[in-house]
């Protein structure tokens, strides 16, 4: 089943999460390879894919995962949790429909 995981971030958080967006990817890049990510991508600050110093809001990230507690267990075990980027995580069950 797809998950939705919602991240906010902590504000003041860019600096920690440009540092830690290696570590982050990596771990996404495991999911990607396995063909479990539908969408995953950051919520700029301001109306642009591009918010420079305006920084980062969140995350989210639409992937299969076997149960809702595994998807938890993952999303509480990223990198931008333990850095303190991520200050609240919401996991939902997700059911593509469209396109």
């Amino acid at each position: 089943m797809y998950y939705a995981i919602i991240a906010e971030d902590s504000a003041d958080s860019l600096e920690k999460r440009r540092q830690t967006r290696p570590a982050h990817l990596q771990r996404m890049q495991a999911l990607v390879e396995a063909g479990r990510v539908l969408v995953a991508g950051p919520h700029p600050a301001i109306d642009n894919p591009d918010p420079g110093t305006a920084g980062f809001t969140g995350s989210l990230i639409v992937a299969e995962f076997d149960s809702l507690e595994e998807a938890i267990a993952w999303a509480n075990d990223d990198p931008y949790v333990e850095a303190g980027i991520f200050s609240r995580i919401t996991v939902k069950p997700f059911v593509p429909v469209l396109p």
